[in-house]
């Protein structure tokens, strides 16, 4: 009796094994993930990047692991987001400038609304999205957002105090940046930052809308002689995605973990964009770098060159069945409030 038990147990023991056995290795199934940057290893928003990179794997013991790819190695910065999509690069760091018109809704957040610092407009670009929601983002899963600190104009080798001096000159400008220069009354030259420093130093361009940050990580205080502070400063909208497919396939558990990292790194990285500043506007200064500072009538010429990017804006997503004029209101009220 004990032996015909023993032969009907084991089989029903063994059969109720083997998928929890199943169960568990699926679970201790790792994904590898491409992530994709611009920024050279060196740079501290690259390293900000393989850090949170790193933190992935130890929140989720291992089941997602991340093949880090700096200085535009495995996609360009202007391919970038395309690349996530189709499944080059599985999460992707970029400028939403580099694909003009493909994030209509979010070029709200490059108008020239009188940004203070590179921790507002990056706290302000996270609020703007979970208000909103843009569809324009639905191809892939937004990580976090992200934006430079204030652009300001710098010239290669000529001052500049007022608008008729920028008159026939070549700067350089990407997005919705290319009408702010157009309404100086200047040039815009479409470029990526990494060709910037070629394009300066060979007359390309005559100057370029940039952060101080640049002019110490693509080493542009050595071609830059000159910068210009103004009231209506702008920004440039940025990106941190995972292919859609992919992060479906991470479990529930590690998403919320990720999720939650997430949060944490975006307010890192809004801090951090400060800190480079500072140092890019020390090597600009020490290279010999001069700031030009507008006479208040002229600093609100300027102001009131540029202010027909707001209401062409709102025109522009009205026609697109977008609510640019919300968009703008919270913005503004944001940056009010805060």
């Amino acid at each position: 009796m004990k032996k015909l038990l023993g032969f009907v147990v084991l089989p029903v023991v063994f059969a109720l094994l083997v998928p929890l056995v199943a169960t568990s290795h699926a679970q201790q199934k790792v994904i590898t993930l491409r992530y994709s940057n611009y920024h050279a290893a060196v740079n501290p928003n690259s390293k900000i990047c393989e850090e949170w990179s790193r933190e992935v794997e130890k929140i989720t013991n291992g089941r997602v692991k991340i093949m880090y790819y700096p200085g535009g190695t495995l996609t360009p910065p202007a391919q970038t987001y395309d690349s996530v999509i189709k499944g080059i690069a599985d999460i992707g760091f970029s400028m939403a400038a580099y694909t003009r018109g493909r994030f209509p809704l979010t070029e709200v957040i490059d108008l020239p609304l009188g940004y203070k610092s590179g921790y507002q407009s990056n706290m302000l670009i996270n609020a703007f999205y979970k208000k909103f929601k843009p569809k324009e983002w639905d191809d892939v899963k937004v990580m976090y957002l992200q934006t430079s600190t204030p652009m300001r104009l710098f010239l290669k080798n000529k001052a500049v105090h007022k608008l008729a001096d920028l008159k026939g000159m070549k700067i350089r400008a990407t997005g919705t940046a290319v009408r702010f220069i157009e309404l100086l009354g200047a040039a815009p030259v479409g470029l990526p930052i990494t060709e910037c420093y070629d394009a300066l130093s060979k007359g390309v361009a005559d100057g370029i809308g940039t952060v101080f940050e640049t002019l110490m990580s693509f080493r542009l205080a050595e071609v830059v002689s000159y910068g210009v502070d103004y009231s209506a400063t702008y920004t440039t909208a940025g990106f941190v995605v995972m292919n859609k497919q992919k992060w479906e396939s991470i479990s529930p558990q590690d998403q919320k973990a990720i999720e939650e990292l997430n949060g944490k790194y975006a307010e890192r990285q809004a801090r951090l964009w400060d800190v480079l500043d500072k140092g890019g506007k020390d090597v600009f200064f020490q290279k010999g770098g001069k700031m030009i500072k507008l006479s208040p009538e002229e600093d609100a010429r300027w102001t009131k060159a540029v202010s027909p990017m707001i209401d062409e804006y709102i025109k522009a997503m009205k026609a697109k069945g977008l609510p640019g004029d919300e968009a703008v209101k919270f913005c503004k009220d944001w940056l009010k409030a805060h």
